[in-house]
């Protein structure tokens, strides 16, 4: 079982800059990689400021913190990230940039590299089979924000050796993780199980079931959740909501997976959630309301 002390990260976005934060709090040396110096400073700022706030609530003392800070270094260089034990990409979920990625990393990285996706939907086997090392490739699934969400998908494929998924199982619970273990299947366990959720939800504001705040009002106080399903899937994105249905349709071919034509047509018109300012709800005003449809 290889023990994994440097962690590459390739994307600096909101998913890698929180990934690459919680190897380093939990001991490893990060090499952050994007495409360029202002995607790199934008990520290691955010980096310093979710840190800041950790220091703030007393969940980390200083020292930790500039310790994490001194564990990060970033390049533009893919070469650069050749020394890692493991490396996590976190890039856009386009299956084509990804391939990209992982067969130029393969002939810079030794045999004995780990590869993981972060994705949240794609099949893990078809970036494995452009590499040389397809029993070395496997999914780690975190959830955003990553520095606060539990959760790993630790995500195996028919090909994935069993020593591989003990070291990053091992590599999740020591970054402060709690792993889960899922096959290489569309969604694996907790999008296979949310994102028909969010669908309906969406589908019984299409059909006029019931407004959008007591829909969301109904699933908090009658199931307990901490937000209503289209209050999450603003925070989401309606664009990432909408990719990962119609990646799950492919794969299945089921109804429940099909992005409902009111989805489609809010991210055409750029009404993306929180990110926008506007999804099911105007986050330009605080409280935010809802939106008129």
């Amino acid at each position: 079982m290889t023990s994994i002390q440097t962690v590459g990260v390739l994307g600096c976005g909101q998913m890698g800059s929180g990934i690459a934060q919680v190897a380093a709090v939990g001991g490893c040396q990060v090499l952050a990689r994007d495409i360029d110096d202002g995607m790199l400073t934008k990520g290691r700022a955010a980096i310093e400021a979710s840190l800041a706030r950790f220091v703030e609530k007393g969940k980390l003392d200083a020292k930790a913190r500039d310790a994490a800070l001194g564990r990060i270094a970033f390049t533009t260089r893919l070469e650069d990230l050749a020394g890692a034990h493991l490396v996590i990409e976190a890039v856009t979920e386009d299956l084509d940039l990804k391939n990209r990625l992982w067969a130029e990393l393969d002939g810079f990285c030794p045999p004995e590299t780990i590869f993981a996706s972060n994705t949240s939907s794609l099949s893990i086997m078809a970036m494995a089979t452009v590499t040389g090392r397809a029993d070395r490739v496997i999914g780690l699934h975190f959830f955003n924000p990553v520095p606060i969400m539990p959760l790993v998908e630790v995500v195996r494929t028919v090909a994935s050796s069993p020593g591989v998924l003990s070291s990053a199982t091992e590599f999740v619970r020591r970054i402060g993780k709690e792993p889960v273990a899922a096959k290489d299947s569309a969604g694996f366990i907790v999008n296979r199980l949310l994102i028909p959720y969010l669908l309906d939800a969406i589908r019984a504001v299409e059909t006029g079931v019931a407004t959008i705040e007591d829909i969301d009002l109904g699933m908090k106080l009658g199931c307990g959740h901490p937000m209503g399903p289209l209050t999450l899937l603003d925070f989401v994105g309606l664009d990432t909501t909408c990719k990962v249905a119609e990646i799950m349709f492919d794969e299945f071919r089921e109804a429940r997976y099909a992005a409902p034509p009111l989805l489609k047509r809010m991210v055409l018109a750029g009404w993306l959630g929180k990110k926008s300012g506007k999804g099911f709800y105007d986050w330009s005003v605080n409280p935010p309301v809802a939106s008129q449809l």
